[in-house]
């Protein structure tokens, strides 16, 4: 794992989501404009045979390799619609595609790392903080579903703020603390919590964080 006080290292903003499609892709596309000159990372993780699935089921069966493959520049990674399409179209000044195995995430994503020339890299994902440390992890959850998958429980240790997606109720404020409380062990109330409607005090929250500034947590929904 990168220490964090390493020099060379470009400064990292991971997004994970607490479960599947919660708007991952969609933040980092938002986020972007904050980080002009920043580059992104996608990382998409397959199974060939092991996960007892015919490998042709697999999107990515057909492009895993014995080695971790990590395809750089527009040329190779941008497709309209895609993922990894949205973020070129988002401002991205580079944008890195690692597809690996679950044995191969930790080697591929410290590969990606390693290619970014800019000042700092904005990495989709839970899995990748186990093996780079992001200096700030914003996990993505919508209001109506607050299940965690297997990854993000891994992750949350790292969550440095909750960003809910989608739709709010009329009780958002009232359901949200208890319910970080229960999958956080630590208190909710150190944990910020943004919305949509607070998308640029996000935006600035992180410029401020990757920039090392003193930021005053707060657990309140904005």
């Amino acid at each position: 794992m990168y220490p964090a006080e390493q020099p060379q290292r470009p400064r990292i903003i991971g997004i994970g989501g607490l479960t599947s499609n919660v708007g991952k892709t969609t933040l980092v596309c938002d986020l972007l404009p904050f980080f002009p000159g920043w580059e992104a990372i996608k990382t998409t993780r397959g199974h060939y045979r092991s996960c007892g699935k015919d490998p042709h089921t697999c999107c990515v069966s057909d492009l895993l390799e014995a080695e971790p493959v990590i395809r750089s520049g527009r040329e190779l990674t941008y497709t309209a619609g895609k993922d990894t399409g949205r973020y070129w179209d988002a401002g991205a000044a580079n944008v890195h595609w690692v597809i690996a195995t679950d044995d191969q995430v930790g080697t591929g994503i410290r590969k990606a790392v390693d290619r970014v020339k800019a000042r700092g890299a904005i990495i989709e994902g839970n899995s990748f903080a186990e093996y780079v440390r992001p200096d700030c992890f914003i996990m993505v959850a919508r209001a109506d579903d607050l299940k965690c998958k297997t990854s993000a429980k891994r992750a949350l240790s790292n969550v440095s703020a909750f960003y809910f997606s989608g739709d709010l109720g009329p009780d958002f404020e009232k359901e949200v603390e208890p319910a970080l409380s229960r999958l956080l062990d630590r208190e909710s109330n150190k944990v910020p919590v943004f919305t949509r409607r607070s998308l640029v005090e996000l935006g600035t929250f992180l410029q401020d964080l990757t920039a090392g500034k003193t930021i005053k947590l707060s657990g309140k929904p904005t």
